[in-house]
């Protein structure tokens, strides 16, 4: 048994349609990025973790993705395929470990999609209640029969209009994902703009009131919350899973990711800077800390604004997760590590159809009936595992193929900069709860199962 057989990809297999330009690309990366972590996690992180040192958290995790970043930068201008980190690993590691990235990247992926629509509905049902309006007991939360809830139907229908979306066909999907992002940005900019005139600077004078915490198993302090704010970054990676749909996807695919990578950290950390100033860290233990802190200083029409926007702004990062996950569905479908229906392409649109519609029902179940608790935490320590992966893989490209060529992305300080980012990697795992690797250990161990008993003997490379 060879579960270390490694795979050529190639860039012209290709049946979908390359459309995509630079700007699609960063957009697409935004969209994903900004949503729950800005909205949401921040104001938890700044009152339960870090304080107003929240934003030298989030230049850490900023640090610890813009490492993953380079990578995942070099490995698309060397190894341009559909897949991201999975598709690399299986030309370099091999299959197994690139299974293991695959599998984690479905459950980050899934898992977000499902949160991110449980959590729009929070904000949607918010909204409702200002106009008194509710859905019925029974179909207004997740399964629990104790208190008349049986299903959650609002997740369940945003995400049938999501999955819908992402059939028609990836450039009207991502069409009205880039309108979103701009709305995004309107409310951000606004909160900025408005917020500095409010600013109170003593509510920065205790500026790291839980210290910087440990390096390793902290529970707060600056590096517990750049372990959470590490939430707020998830998405970057997206952008590679689109490469067959992309225009010269060696310079534009790094080029995509740098450049939205850029442009969230500026921004998370003058949204940071702005609330922390504006409102006491100790009151922000609010699930719609931005808006809150608006309505806090008697500017309640902004506030609506934000609140509005935000409902809009996590279907975007709705859309762009259904869209990358079912690309990698598809990667997983092609290579026979899942059934082959799901490599099916749409004959007019050529979208994976099977793997977007297994997407689309697999995270309304999920967000429709099973509560999502600590949700932020799961995601992170499956992506932190396939990114301490991707970071080893980068140092066995050079070992296997030496460097870049002329025109490929190169990434720096080869090994150095990979160990570093295996570490502060290792670091964040380790500020996670018990449960939350019981989870992690649950999802790993069914992945394995699955690739033993059915994507080793029907992959590609068997036949």
């Amino acid at each position: 048994m060879n579960i270390f057989r490694t795979k050529d990809v190639s860039l012209g297999r290709t049946e979908m349609h390359r459309h995509l330009k630079v700007w699609d690309l960063i957009l697409l990366g935004i969209g994903a990025m900004v949503g729950t972590g800005i909205f949401t996690i921040t104001g938890t992180a700044a009152a339960t973790l870090a304080g107003p040192s929240l934003v030298v958290s989030i230049v850490i995790s900023a640090l610890c993705v813009s490492l993953s970043a380079l990578f995942f930068a070099e490995f698309a201008s060397r190894v341009p395929a559909t897949g991201g980190a999975y598709s690399y690993l299986y030309a370099i590691l091999g299959e197994l470990p690139a299974w293991i990235a695959g599998w984690l990247t479905i459950m980050e992926f899934m898992t977000a999609v499902s949160g991110v629509a449980s959590g729009w509905a929070a904000y949607f049902k918010g909204l409702l209640s200002n106009y008194s309006i509710s859905m019925p007991q029974a179909l207004n939360g997740t399964f629990n029969p104790e208190q008349g809830t049986y299903i959650d139907l609002l997740p369940i229908l945003v995400l049938t209009l999501v999955t819908g979306l992402v059939l028609l066909n990836s450039k009207a999907a991502l069409r009205f994902n880039s309108l979103l992002v701009v709305l995004k940005f309107s409310a951000l900019a606004l909160f900025i703009l408005v917020g500095i005139w409010y600013i109170k600077p003593e509510n920065w004078s205790n500026f790291a009131p839980f210290g910087f915490g440990q390096i390793y198993g902290g529970s707060t302090g600056i590096m517990a919350g750049a372990s959470l704010m590490f939430f707020g970054f998830l998405g970057f990676e997206s952008i590679s899973m689109a490469v067959d749909e992309i225009q010269n996807p060696q310079k534009n695919v790094p080029r995509g990711i740098v450049l939205s990578l850029t442009i969230v950290t500026i921004l998370y950390a003058l949204v940071t800077l702005v609330l922390t100033g504006i409102v006491h860290y100790s009151q922000l233990n609010v699930d719609d800390a931005v808006a809150f802190s608006l309505r806090s200083i008697g500017i309640g029409w902004a506030a609506n604004y934000v609140s509005l926007v935000a409902i809009l702004t996590l279907i975007t990062v709705c859309i762009s997760m259904t869209y990358a996950l079912s690309r990698m569905i598809y990667s997983l479908a092609r290579d026979g590590l899942l059934p082959r229906s799901f490599k099916q392409l749409s004959k007019t649109s050529r979208v994976p159809k099977n793997a977007t519609i297994l997407t689309g029902v697999a995270s309304a179940i999920a967000a429709g009936v099973f509560p999502l608790a600590s949700i932020a935490a799961f995601l992170n320590i499956c992506t932190l595992a396939y990114l301490i992966l991707l970071a080893y893989g980068i140092i066995k490209l050079r070992k296997d193929k030496g460097m870049p060529k002329e025109g490929e992305f190169k990434t720096p300080l080869v090994p150095l900069l990979p160990i570093l980012s295996i570490l502060i990697c290792l670091s964040f795992m380790l500020q996670y709860s018990v449960e939350t690797w019981i989870a992690f250990g649950i999802a790993l161990v069914v992945g394995l199962v699955i690739y033993f008993t059915y994507g080793y003997r029907h992959s590609t490379l068997s036949e």
